[in-house]
């Protein structure tokens, strides 16, 4: 399992070998020692969700209160998409900080993106099918958006499909923006999230 933390502190990327044979192929995107030496701690596993999207449909940018925030390990079965993180914890260095990845079942990499990150990915191909391993349950009264669209982000959907086919939820589409979520007291802080990790023993 290849490992490298990106340039978003608290998310890291996951390539696991691929084994292909005449039956198609085998890979292992979690695996559990492989996480706890790259991340400090174990992967605490609430929920595991799935979602099936048409070409152009972009989710997110999405987060959780933390406390206790909500981790995700994300990897694609089907399709493929453009998975991002963006720093969105006040007080920390790289807040607005983006990095963007590729996911797809040729590779089976997966990204892992630690509580008080937000999380978007645009389906790239139709009948893309999107699994992440969730460290909490989802609860609608913590669940919180940025605006994917927020030019002072700069997000590069644009790049793979024209903005006149993405498709957006009405929440998504009507998210703040970064800013407008920060100046609203909406944002997780750097210091909630370090101490999120160091309970976890990170």
């Amino acid at each position: 399992m290849e490992t490298e933390e990106l340039a978003v502190p608290g998310a890291w990327r996951f390539t696991p070998p691929v084994f292909p044979d005449a039956r198609g192929l085998f890979a292992a995107p979690f695996q559990g020692e492989h996480f706890r030496a790259a991340v400090g701690h174990p992967l605490e596993l609430a929920q595991a969700n799935t979602s099936v999207s048409r070409r152009g449909v972009l989710r997110g940018i999405h987060y959780a209160d933390v406390p206790p925030g909500q981790a995700k390990y994300v990897h694609c079965v089907a399709g493929s998409v453009l998975d991002v993180v963006v720093d969105l914890r006040t007080g920390s260095p790289t807040f607005g900080r983006w990095e963007a990845v590729r996911l797809d079942p040729a590779t089976m990499t997966a990204v892992y993106l630690s509580e008080g990150l937000g999380h978007a990915f645009l389906a790239l191909e139709d009948g893309t099918v999107t699994s992440y391993l969730c460290s909490t349950p989802y609860d609608p009264a913590a669940e919180h958006g940025v605006d994917p669209l927020d030019p002072a982000l700069g997000l590069p959907w644009e790049r793979y499909v024209a903005a006149g086919d993405l498709v957006l939820s009405g929440k998504d589409r009507e998210a703040p923006t970064l800013v407008e979520a920060r100046e609203a007291g909406m944002l997780p802080t750097i210091e909630a999230c370090r101490a999120r990790r160091a309970e976890l023993g990170g």
